[in-house]
């Protein structure tokens, strides 16, 4: 079921799984690369990296409906100091679950273990620039982040496309909960991220947010005020935006 909130274009859908969860946004989020593909002739779409989003990730990578090849592919976040071979990198979590998957047009990759992190937000922001986003598929973080726009860094107004910066103690130990690392002191301490602007920069935004750790965070998400407290309240000022829940997350609701 999906209602609308607050007479605005944000939407709230609750399922009784993750599958359904996931199998729902993926059909909402390729019926609009199909709709986006009869208007333009190539588009570009964004692509978080988590657990949280593997039913997504998996019924897009068996969707043969939509035009992958007139498909520019980005990934949101990375780690800073990563090898660029560890399994916990996002773009190689991307890689394995959606991007060698299908004939993408291109996929540009942050890369982790870039020697100046600084010229490599120059780079990708340049590339982004070149390829303006047409939507994102992302979800949201137990403090409320979105991409690695945590509270304390997260801007509304950032001038920036994308950024270093230090991750908040509360998302590092998340990837300890979502099993990505053992220990929290496993955990990189700065991460390259798209800005919440960048974000926002795309017309659409399908948000898949599953799992009794993010009910909080979705409850703020939805009735909180709209600011940098709670980053992921950027999606009720998007133009097109859904949220996609299962029971656990949508139990404050």
């Amino acid at each position: 079921m999906c209602v609308p909130v607050r007479e605005t274009r944000f939407r709230v859908c609750a399922f009784s799984s993750r599958a359904e969860m996931g199998a729902a946004a993926a059909r909402d989020a390729a019926d609009c690369f199909r709709r986006l593909l009869t208007e333009k002739k190539e588009i570009n779409v964004l692509f978080a990296a988590a657990p949280s989003q593997n039913e997504l990730l998996a019924a897009l990578a068996a969707d043969r409906s939509v035009e992958w090849n007139r498909i520019h592919a980005f990934h949101m976040d990375e780690y800073v100091g990563l090898d660029r071979n560890a399994p916990q990198g996002f773009g190689n979590f991307l890689r394995d679950r959606l991007f060698r998957l299908v004939p993408f047009a291109s996929v540009s990759y942050i890369d982790p273990a870039a020697s100046d992190p600084d010229a490599e937000c120059a780079r990708y922001s340049a590339l982004l620039r070149e390829h303006p986003l047409d939507a994102v598929c992302m979800g949201i973080g137990e403090n409320g982040h979105v991409a690695f726009n945590d509270p304390p860094v997260a801007d509304f107004s950032d001038p920036a496309l994308v950024k270093r910066v230090p991750l908040d103690p509360v998302c590092r130990m998340q990837q300890v909960h979502d099993g990505c690392f053992a220990r929290l002191e496993d955990v990189p301490t700065h991460a390259l991220t798209l800005t919440v602007p960048a974000l926002l920069s795309a017309p659409h935004h399908f948000c898949v947010v599953p799992a009794r750790t993010k009910a909080e965070a979705v409850r703020r998400t939805v009735f909180g005020p709209i600011g940098e407290s709670c980053p992921a309240t950027m999606l009720r000022i998007s133009p097109d935006a859904s949220l996609y829940l299962d029971a656990d997350s949508a139990s404050l609701l």
